[in-house]
């Protein structure tokens, strides 16, 4: 990681943080510094950040002021530094304890994240210390499983259809040793996945099934489905153009899953893995699939198609039905379904269902220890009459405009078994603004939450 060194010298520069409460008492009590950082800054507030000089003009101090005085300072408190301080080698006070020092390093290099594929216009990153140690190839996986997931979100939808997440699972398959296949066109039809093969047998961008399969057949087995809609007009059902502006992120949920992939993978965690990506184009053709449509899927469930712009749960049942069919201790989707998880909880906080209590407490609180928001909703099992067909077993969109996350989550359990452990996340995946460690574009959401849960859950 360039935004890391290793090894301390004597011209680095301390970083210290300063709880906004204690902002006074620190310039009452260290004059000349003190001084400087009333006279530098305009408000002495939490995210205020100031350079203090050394005798010969050069930096040798960056104050922070931080919210909290109670050694829990977010883990975002530096994460906007390592862009915008001087490029140079900077080190966190001793006195921070080594739990927060590891997440604010976390934060730090989240925040060091750039999107350069199609620009030269990147900004020189500063570097902050950190030893070279197991928390320190922890976090490396953990970084290197969001800039994977944000640089496939960020790509824009001419160089990410479904071949090209078919190209990025192959070569995280081939660096860890994990075998690839996929089911294309119309061999969907064939091998039984025709679900999947109507959302996008419309583009001339062949709709696949991806999978990949990795780890020890003796481990517990743990199944990832993603959705890969890697552009939605809509369909028939076409979008209006601002809601269409940002459908490039409708894959969201299969970077989701193949950063998840890549965090288990390069950590080595005891699962059996088996990863699913339904990846298609939700385009408009004359041989574009019609409302009206009735559709048998893989589990012999008739659906009618009421809505084609609500296709992201047809291709994820497909693959869910496949998932659920063999032996598994615990089965993880992830989509930008709906746009109702965003009314019920905004753009920045995930909203996750699961069919096992247990699973969803110790979710949240794996959430919460590693700093990353999601919040359940319910599988309000009331609620299926919305999806009540006249002519088939299901129509793939509610009759009503309320609780649409949670009707689209129903119409998903109904592709897995009573018996199964499920959990559904249904995310934004993009950021709509700026924030410390957070920049707008492509970005990972309750994955952080799910590295933690999974190792808590498989390496007692």
């Amino acid at each position: 990681m360039n935004c890391f060194y290793s090894k301390r010298s004597a011209k680095d520069i301390e970083i210290q943080l300063l709880a906004e409460s204690e902002t006074q008492h620190f310039i009452d009590n260290n004059q000349s510094t003190g001084q400087w950082l009333e006279s530098s800054l305009r408000s002495l507030t939490a995210g205020q950040h100031c350079l203090v000089p050394a005798a010969d003009g050069s930096v040798k101090q960056v104050i922070v002021i931080v919210a909290t005085d109670d050694n829990s300072a977010s883990m975002w408190a530096i994460a906007a530094l390592a862009l915008t301080l001087p490029q140079a080698d900077y080190y966190l006070n001793d006195s921070i304890p080594q739990q927060q020092k590891t997440q604010l390093l976390l934060g730090w290099a989240l925040g060091a994240y750039q999107y350069q594929r199609y620009t030269n216009d990147e900004k020189p990153v500063a570097r902050i210390y950190r030893q070279d140690d197991a928390a320190a190839r922890r976090m490396d996986a953990m970084i290197t499983a969001h800039y994977l997931t944000r640089d496939l979100i960020n790509a824009p939808p001419n160089d990410m259809m479904p071949v090209d997440l078919a190209d990025a699972t192959k070569a995280l398959a081939d660096e860890f040793s994990a075998s690839f296949s996929e089911v294309v066109d119309d061999a969907q039809l064939a091998r039984d996945y025709p679900l999947i093969h109507a959302v996008g047998r419309a583009s001339k961008n062949r709709p696949r099934l991806i999978r990949l399969s990795w780890g020890d057949s003796n481990h517990p087995r743990v199944c990832l489905i993603g959705k890969g809609v890697c552009f939605d007009s809509g369909g028939l059902n076409i979008k209006p153009g601002a809601s269409m502006r940002y459908m490039k992120k409708d894959m969201g949920g299969a970077a989701h899953v193949l950063g998840l992939a890549r965090y288990i993978m390069q950590q080595g965690l005891p699962i059996q893995l088996e990863l699913w990506v339904s990846a298609v184009e939700n385009a408009i053709s004359e041989d574009a699939f019609r409302p009206g449509d009735i559709i048998s899927a893989r589990s012999g469930t008739t659906v009618e198609i009421d809505n084609t712009d609500a296709e992201g749960r047809l291709v994820m049942a497909d693959a869910l039905t496949e998932a659920i069919e063999s032996k598994r201790d615990l089965t993880i989707d992830f989509s930008t379904l709906t746009g109702a998880a965003r009314v019920a909880l905004g753009t920045e906080v995930g909203v996750f269902f699961s069919n096992q209590t247990a699973t969803a407490q110790a979710l949240m609180m794996a959430a919460e220890e590693a700093q990353d928001p999601v919040w359940q909703l319910p599988l309000h099992q009331g609620y299926k009459y919305q999806l009540k067909s006249d002519v088939a077993d299901l129509v793939n969109c509610a009759s009503s405009g309320y609780g649409g996350a949670i009707s689209a989550a129903l119409f998903l359990q109904d592709f897995v078994s009573k018996d199964a452990d499920w959990l559904h996340f249904d995310v934004m995946a993009f950021n709509m603004r700026n924030r410390p460690g957070r920049p707008k574009g492509g970005e990972a959401m309750g994955l952080r939450a799910m590295c933690h849960y999974l190792e808590q859950r498989y390496t007692k």
